[in-house]
């Protein structure tokens, strides 16, 4: 988070609606308990992510919490055993940029419930009711060890709010862990048209619109009578964007290059806002700085084509970023983010061959995802008292002939089906031709 006093500024005012606020995000958050059987995953290499990784270990799953972890754990009697020897064993990967239930079939409109329309400023907009529990997209996802998203909605200067949801249930209240998780804006190409084609009028229309959401909050009863000049968004819009202000949520901001990098940290430190970083290809650039205001990145470690948004990508960034200290966030970027989101994987494989550390990319798609949502208290790691998402492993996840044994979300073990597997045994023998 970076610092500033005017993150705290009326804070006395605001304290009555902040506390409510929390409490109901704190409801909103508590995962459905979705299993009471209890499950021991014994025998495997086990990667807790906060310590060092345990061989011939147990995960003891208990109304799906983890309430154990470690090489002499008891079991007890009538535990459903899961014989995990040879395999590897880490928490769900957590995609930290997706917009899986809200894109499906991206050409076709009907199918497309990420972005509002009509205005480039929507930052009341939440996706949460727009998401497809029954998308086809969410089994094809979780398949491949992916059992948490971030699904984000897009266009504009700011898209609205984003949502963490796990992927498993029958309706969004089930799946649902943090509404809203951030606050989803661009500085980059994409934005220029909301500043008049200038990426400075892009910087100076965010500036305006916090300044006006900071004067809305101090004059809402003038306001609501008409007797304050034209603002810059409507009042809902404002609203939403003083919990960003209050650094309530953070501020995911798609920047590529490193002058727009540079206008994020700059916007981010005036007004005390909790900045995430989403591209960042020319991050690498200025590593150390986003090492000092410790601003987490997300980024595709396959992004390695120039363009004028972003003219020296390097395939070595996750490394780059990661060793100077960075919190570093792996997503699969293309086909808006759904199609590919299963890719997650493929991309910290990808990270490891060009340098980053092979714990730092498991971190990449576990705990440092949860920690810059906040909630690393309840995900990203394999710790008691932490949701039971959990995956087995037939070796290593980073390389391609691995495969996924057992995926676990909120301790209910998760069929290992998709469409797609399900076409390939349809058509895996084909009738003789005539």
């Amino acid at each position: 988070m970076l610092g500033s006093e005017r993150a705290a500024n009326g804070a006395k005012v605001r304290v009555v609606r902040s506390t409510l606020a929390g409490l109901m995000a704190a409801a909103l958050a508590l995962p459905a308990v979705v299993s009471a059987q209890t499950i021991a995953i014994t025998g495997g290499r086990v990667f807790p992510v906060s310590g060092p990784s345990l061989e011939n270990a147990t995960v003891l799953i208990e109304d799906g919490e983890i309430v154990a972890v470690g090489t002499d754990v008891s079991i007890p009697a009538g535990a459903s055993l899961i014989h995990a020897a040879g395999k590897w064993v880490t928490p769900g990967l957590i995609s930290g940029f997706t917009q899986l239930g809200l894109v499906e079939i991206s050409a076709v409109s009907g199918t497309n419930e990420a972005s509002m329309a009509e205005s480039d400023i929507s930052a009341a907009f939440n996706v949460l009711e727009g998401i497809n529990p029954a998308s086809q997209l969410i089994p094809v996802t979780r398949v491949d060890g992916i059992t948490t998203v971030l699904s984000a909605p897009s266009g504009g200067l700011i898209a609205g709010q984003a949502v963490l949801i796990d992927l498993h249930g029958e309706s969004v209240e089930e799946m649902l862990i943090a509404s809203p998780a951030a606050m989803v804006a661009a500085l980059d190409e994409g934005a220029k048209d909301s500043g008049g084609g200038s990426r400075a009028g892009s910087a100076g229309r965010l500036r305006k619109l916090l300044d006006d959401a900071l004067d809305y909050e101090a004059r809402r009863d003038a306001y609501r009578r008409g007797e304050t000049q034209e603002l810059a968004a409507p009042a809902a819009d404002l609203e939403a964007l003083l919990r960003v202000l209050e650094a309530e949520i953070p501020l995911l901001v798609a920047a590529s290059r490193r002058s727009d990098i540079e206008a994020a940290l700059r916007v981010a430190t005036d007004y005390g806002l909790q900045l995430i970083l989403r591209g960042a290809e020319e991050g690498w650039q200025v590593a150390d700085r986003l090492a000092e205001l410790g601003v987490p990145v997300i980024i595709d470690p396959l992004a390695n084509i120039p363009s004028y948004d972003a003219p020296s990508p390097r395939l070595d960034n996750a490394a780059a970023l990661s060793g100077a200290g960075v919190p570093v966030i792996i997503m699969a970027a293309g086909f808006q983010y759904s199609h590919n989101a299963r890719n997650v994987r493929q991309g910290a494989g990808h990270a490891v061959s060009y340098g980053m550390g092979w714990d730092a990319a498991l971190r990449a798609v576990t705990l440092e995802p949860a920690t810059a949502f906040g909630i690393a208290d309840r995900y990203g790691s394999l710790e008691p008292g932490k949701v039971a998402n959990v995956v087995v492993w037939s070796g290593d996840p980073f390389e391609f002939s691995t495969a996924v044994e057992a995926v676990f979300i909120r301790g209910e073990q998760i069929p290992l089906t998709s469409r797609q597997r399900e076409l390939l045994e349809r058509y895996k023998t084909l009738p003789p031709a005539y």
